[in-house]
């Protein structure tokens, strides 16, 4: 890889920002704040003291703030891994390369990411509207496959991997966890379990309209490997971090329980408790 990077993979607005996200260097904080959904960035950012930036393209929305006397910044990520490889290298861009010189710095930034999203849980004995952080993740997308220096496994990996009896989409299988560090601010959160990433929302968790998935016991066999819940961002967040040597940890609220067939009777109480809970420990 070269020091100096071409127009064409480092790219930028006509008003200096990287390309997806909008933003400058000086729009955002160290300690970021990361959902899915561009209308829960405002619901988080109202219990900043003060907003100073708001900025956004596509789905990529920031609001970036003072909460407790600490700048601290939330972004909307759209939904999928697809959208995490744009969020994660565009951040680590943001504070690891000179933009005006498309040089990589040789001192680097670790940021702090904090995933607050949703979940379903695939373990029966997972309560709805709680909150459950991640500790391993597996991710079934594919997507850390095309970077060339990305390893990682554990006791965790070794065990989901070696049992893990869908030949067609084993290979594409990568692992990962999360930051202890931020892990120990959320010690007291009802779960704390092991993650499946998802590439999709039908098949790939089960779900069948008019197309039928491949096997109607994946979320059961998934819990018998492990898995405790599902989502479709955690493992690519978890991985980046690890590769690019930022800190990540991911805490969502359990909305769903699959193998009881239960929804949350009012998500939107319980997102606002999870905005709550998480913000009071991100800056104390």
């Amino acid at each position: 890889m070269f020091n100096q990077l071409a127009d064409s993979e480092l790219i930028l607005n006509e008003d200096g920002s990287i390309y997806h996200l909008n933003l400058l260097p000086e729009d955002i904080a160290e300690k970021i704040i990361l959902v899915g959904d561009p209308d829960r960035v405002a619901k988080v950012s109202k219990h900043f003291d003060k907003v100073e930036i708001k900025k956004n393209k596509r789905e990529f929305y920031t609001h970036t703030g003072i909460l407790r006397g600490e700048r601290i910044t939330v972004m909307s990520t759209g939904i999928g891994t697809e959208n995490i490889d744009i969020v994660m290298n565009e951040l680590d861009a943001l504070v690891n390369i000179d933009l005006q010189k498309k040089e990589i710095k040789s001192q680097k930034t670790s940021l702090k990411l904090f995933r607050m999203g949703t979940c379903g849980s695939v373990n029966p004995d997972v309560e709805v509207d709680n909150m459950l952080v991640t500790q391993n993740v597996v991710g079934l997308d594919g997507l850390m496959n095309f970077y060339k220096d990305y390893q990682f496994e554990n006791e965790f990996s070794r065990s989901f991997y070696q049992k893990f009896p869908y030949d067609k989409i084993k290979s594409m299988l990568y692992f990962s966890e999360w930051s202890e560090e931020l892990g120990n601010l959320y010690k007291d959160a009802k779960y704390h379990g092991n993650t499946a990433t998802f590439p999709g929302f039908y098949a790939p968790q089960g779900r069948q309209l008019r197309l039928e998935a491949t096997d109607e016991k994946f979320l059961e066999t998934l819990n018998d490997l492990g898995i405790t819940n599902f989502e479709m961002e955690t493992s690519a967040i978890y991985a980046f971090s690890k590769l690019l040597g930022h800190q990540a940890i991911t805490v969502n609220n359990v909305i769903a329980n699959r193998r009881r067939g239960e929804f949350s009777k009012d998500h939107h109480a319980s997102e606002q408790n999870l905005i709550e809970w998480v913000l009071e420990r991100v800056v104390k």
